[in-house]
């Protein structure tokens, strides 16, 4: 009798994720099988495994039938290159990585290629990866699929003894980018600075490709030599617009007053605007009064009037082009750049106090717990009552109301702080997310430079405006999915499977639990944050759950809202500032059967390519404010090189500490090479470099004591000196990956060898 070939037992969990992590390129269940040698019947029970293993996110599906670690990138990928590193190395990073992760792409090293062209900064490449490392692949080039940039922004830097304007015979300026990914300087010759001096801000146009390092000025955006010039910088290399089409002008200059027509005058409500001491425009007010309908006992009736600017601004005109161009307002400390003309943004669709405005109400009624029983929107007049701020709003309700607010206690106030108490009631049966996370004020001198920097102080006045909002927003949705119409969600996901596992493993270290499992619920965070109330982490466990949550974007798909708590949510309150609330106003028109200026026949088939859109407009406004405070932060900071600071560790990275200081809330990088004689293990985990030598720990969270030895004004960018650790944050050190300092890193130091010994033999 023929004996049966013995098989190997099938593998444990862990051993199939160790395989697959470690695995250079994504692996199939036919690699996984060879390499436990699983054969007959035994691969049902691998099949089972694995697809255990994706429903519950511990491994990811790679770009065909494979699988991979959720964290690495897929062996396929378009990468974006960089430019050369110190050692002459081409670097590249992954073309879509979202920055508000908290973690630096990984490593991308471009292997040369005969039959391929040399890819400048700014190519984008089709390229095959090989993990090398947990943040590190080699790529190999499979085909260019976009070239580098056209033209250059950058910094103006001429010769000593030729800081005046260029003559002929002078040296060659060299243009340094503002960008900070691109890590190379084009050299200018005199002829071609078309008048260009020292520091001033420019497009440079690569002559000979994008590898060249001579170009050409093409024009001039402004001059750092004016602190103004910084909120341009952004503008410019964000390529926001600025300038409205002459149409979109003269359409907002024939704008004039509503008539009442078919409205709801709704002039005799005292509706109040709240809003900061530092608004440019005022596009909701509200209004609250106890429900007097004895059905509905300790309930409330509020209404959230909004500017009408769909009355302005109708489908496909020259305004509506212009607005879904910018697809929002962008705020900077100097300026704003307006989704809408001044004569709208600031005039007829602003809430100006005692003047009439056309508006589109949310009347809303809510039981004595918050729930909303039922709600209504119309086309209404108003006029509001006063122009108010948090702060003079907070100040009434303390106990010291000023001369305006005092006649308007008991109709206004009063009343909306009721509605809040049962709001906020809701809020909070909920579970929502509630992040509580300092924001900085800054306030310019009559020079555009910043003269103060403080915490923005945040009231119950703030939570008011915002439980309204947000009431108001689910209104919206709930009425057009009952409408049949299309809606603009604001949606947002629940976190991904890798990034909850990589919150678990950080609040391990703190001694904090999560539910197991990955179908957590926005209750599940809520109650980690208590669990750090007062502790010296709490902080820093607010700020590692923000960056575990996933971006929140604009879809006519509708996935819920995961930081609220919602099921169905939708940007109705802001059509001044965004064009996703503007889509909402005219859905709800055309639903409700509200008059003109509603949505055409067939826009719904355009909302999914609209929602891309208006996303990735608010990520470009993102990155531009984050920018030009980046910028500001500098040149506050530039005249204090050489000074020390308390700060504390907002980033850990294999290559450093990012440091927040405390007194400005500046941001700028420690490189590891400042930290010690040692080699450093990178723990993920744990959000640390610890010394392997020495057992030295720096951690995400410890107060630290620095020194400010670069201010860089045209990137951003600021480099600190470590002097001390001051206080350690409270956690335990894990295992991780070798990093050294000071000097290069251990992969410098491996290929350092073999060119040092080329060197001796030449």
């Amino acid at each position: 009798m023929k004996q049966k070939k013995q098989t190997s037992p099938l593998p444990t969990r862990d051993q199939v994720l160790a395989f697959i992590r470690e695995s250079p390129v994504p692996v199939g269940k036919r690699e996984i099988a060879k390499a436990f040698n699983i054969k007959g019947a035994d691969r049902v029970g691998l099949k089972e495994l694995l697809r255990d293993l994706r429903a519950e996110g511990a491994v990811a599906r790679g770009t065909r039938r494979e699988l991979m670690d959720p964290g690495a990138l897929p062996e396929y990928l378009v990468i974006e290159v960089i430019g050369p590193d110190a050692d002459g190395d081409l670097l590249a990073r992954p073309v879509h990585w979202n920055p508000d992760d908290g973690a630096a792409p990984p490593q991308i090293i471009v292997q040369p290629a005969r039959e391929h062209a040399a890819p400048g900064p700014g190519d984008r490449l089709l390229a095959r990866l090989r993990k090398r490392g947990k943040s590190r692949y080699d790529a190999q080039i499979v085909r260019k699929v976009g070239h580098g940039p056209r033209r250059v922004l950058g910094v103006v830097e001429t010769p000593r003894g030729a800081r005046n304007a260029p003559q002929r015979g002078a040296l060659n300026a060299i243009v340094r980018p503002t960008d900070r990914k691109l890590r190379y300087e084009i050299e200018v010759a005199p002829r071609d600075l078309d008048g260009a001096i020292d520091g001033d801000v420019v497009w440079v146009e690569p002559l000979g490709g994008p590898l060249a390092r001579r170009g050409r000025v093409l024009d001039k955006v402004g001059t750092l030599r004016d602190p103004r010039a910084v909120s341009l910088i952004a503008i410019a290399a964000n390529d926001i617009p600025v300038e409205f089409p002459e149409p979109a002008l003269a359409q907002a200059r024939k704008a004039g007053p509503a008539p009442l027509g078919d409205r709801v005058d709704m002039r005799g409500v005292p509706f109040v605007t709240i809003d900061g001491e530092d608004a440019r425009d005022f596009d909701d007010a509200v209004w609250a009064e106890a429900d007097p309908d004895p059905a509905n006992p300790a309930g409330w009736h509020l209404s959230v009037a909004i500017a009408d600017v769909a009355w302005y601004v109708h489908p496909d005109d020259a305004l509506d082009r212009a607005a879904l161009k910018r697809g929002n307002s962008v705020y900077f400390p100097d300026r704003v750049v307006p989704m809408l003309p001044e004569e709208l943004s600031n005039g007829w669709c602003s809430l100006r106090p005692h003047e009439d405005r056309p508006t589109l109400v949310a009347e809303m009624w809510i039981d004595a717990h918050g729930r909303l029983l039922r709600h209504r929107f119309h086309r209404a007049l108003i006029r509001s009552a006063a122009r108010l701020t948090y702060t003079r709003v907070q100040q009434a309700r303390d106990g010291h109301p000023d001369r305006e607010i005092a006649p308007l206690m008991r109709e206004a106030i009063e009343p909306l702080y009721g509605a809040y108490a049962v709001l906020l009631q809701a809020r909070q049966a909920r579970g929502t997310i509630d992040l509580d996370l300092p924001e900085r004020l800054v306030s310019l001198d009559q020079e555009g430079r910043i003269a103060t920097i403080r915490l923005r102080e945040r009231f119950d006045s703030h939570r008011l405006i915002e439980e309204f909002m947000i009431l108001a927003n689910v209104a919206a949705a709930e009425t057009l999915e009952r409408r049949h119409q299309p809606c603009m969600y604001r949606v947002h996901a629940p976190p991904d499977a890798a990034k909850i596992e990589a919150l678990r493993e950080f609040l391990a270290t703190l001694g904090i639990s999560l539910p197991p499992g990955l179908n957590l619920r926005p209750r599940d965070f809520e109650g980690v944050l208590r669990k750090a109330a007062g502790q010296p982490y709490e902080r820093l466990v607010h700020e590692t759950i923000l960056r575990s949550q996933s971006q929140a974007s604009y879809s006519p798909e509708n996935v819920g809202h995961f930081g609220l708590a919602l099921r169905r949510y939708a940007h109705f309150t802001s059509p001044i500032r965004r064009y996703a609330d503007l889509l909402v106003h005219r859905a709800l028109i055309t639903g409700l059967g509200l008059g003109a200026g509603g949505l055409p026949p067939d826009a719904g088939a355009e909302f999914a390519a609209i929602g891309d859109g208006i996303s990735l407009c608010e990520r470009r406004a993102v990155a531009a404010e984050r920018a030009a405070m980046d910028r500001y932060m500098a040149a506050y900071m530039a005249e204090r090189v050489g000074a020390e600071f308390g700060g504390r560790v907002a980033g850990v990275t294999r290559f450093g500490l990012f440091v927040e200081l405390d007194e400005s809330g500046a941001n700028g990088l420690v490189p590891i090479k400042t930290l010690g004689e040692e080699y450093f293990d990178h723990d993920e985990p744990g959000q640390a470099l610890v010394g392997r030598r020495t057992g030295m720990t720096w951690r995400l969270g410890d107060r630290v004591r620095v020194r400010l030895r670069e201010a860089d004004v045209a990137t951003g960018g600021l480099l600190f000196e470590m002097l001390e650790q001051v206080e350690a944050a409270t956690a335990r050190p894990t295992a991780g990956r070798r990093v050294r300092a000071p000097g290069k890193t251990a992969r410098h130091q491996d290929r350092a060898a073999p060119r040092r010994a080329a060197k001796r033999r030449r």
